[in-house]
């Protein structure tokens, strides 16, 4: 499933022991569906030393958060809102519901049917192109044109 929220967005944490608390998007799994945003949602991981140059103790670092927990704040209006999209010939943009103002845009990805190959050349100057096997009477027609 495809999300929009994206890295580097700000955001506004909606439920959980974080409710009310803003911060910026460090990583998105979209296929797991959780963020990460940074200062959030800290957890502690307790290591054990494993040697002299690893100490060990409490470790802290940010714990994810489920993409729905979490709600885009508008960098023009300064607002938590809902995204909705607008695509304008071949660019896509995310547009804020409250304001309408455009966060960004996004160049659509390239067609593949309406790309060609490149053909890559070797250093004697022939083109590469894919071979084919050819029967033991063509190899040998080949070598001997008569």
């Amino acid at each position: 499933m495809s999300y929009r929220v994206r890295k580097n967005d700000t955001v506004v944490i909606i439920t959980g022991q974080e409710k009310g608390k803003t911060g910026k998007v460090i990583f998105v799994n979209p296929t797991k569906g959780f963020v990460k945003v940074e200062g959030r949602n800290l957890v502690s991981k307790h290591k054990k030393p494993r040697s002299a140059s690893d100490p060990g103790g409490i470790h802290k670092f940010e714990g994810n958060i489920h993409i729905s927990n979490v709600q885009i704040i508008c960098p023009s209006c300064d607002k938590a809102t809902r995204l909705g999209a607008k695509i304008d010939g071949d660019k896509k943009f995310r547009i804020c519901k409250k304001c309408n103002a455009i966060l960004e845009f996004r160049a659509e990805k390239a067609k593949k049917k309406g790309k060609e190959k490149e053909v890559r050349e070797s250093k004697s100057g022939d083109s590469r192109v894919k071979r084919t096997r050819k029967t033991k009477e063509e190899a040998q027609t080949e070598q001997n044109p008569t």
